[in-house]
């Protein structure tokens, strides 16, 4: 696993981790039941405080992304429900992004059609 933390970024390191997990689970490079790197592992791996991926990793658990037990540690879940709505704080990330877009002088349409080639996973 990949994950690519930018330092400029106004986003806490630990939300960078989590953010791309969870893409990474929703685009398919993250499967079902696949065991994800110890705390320590990712940690080293992208040279950052121990701390920092359990914080991302108990938030990932918490919102029911990955679970984790002792003797096989973190695994992306088999299944999700099936929800119809957003939680509260996608839903004021969707207005922050929706903001912005309209903002910038973004139609209406050419936001749906954004949204439309993100969900499809288009670049």
């Amino acid at each position: 696993m990949v994950i690519i933390l930018n330092d400029d970024s106004d986003v806490p390191v630990y939300l960078q981790i989590r953010n791309q997990i969870v893409m990474g689970i929703s685009d398919g490079k993250l499967k079902a039941g696949e065991r994800l790197p110890t705390v320590r592992a990712l940690a080293d791996e992208i040279g950052i405080n121990s701390m920092t991926v359990n914080k991302a990793y108990q938030m990932l658990k918490q919102e029911g992304y990955i679970l984790t037990d002792t003797r096989n540690g973190a695994r992306v879940r088999e299944s999700f429900p099936r929800r119809e709505e957003l939680s509260s704080r996608a839903r004021e990330e969707l207005r922050r992004i929706i903001s912005e877009a309209k903002l910038s002088g973004m139609s209406r349409e050419d936001f749906f059609r954004e949204c439309s080639r993100c969900f499809e996973g288009e670049e």
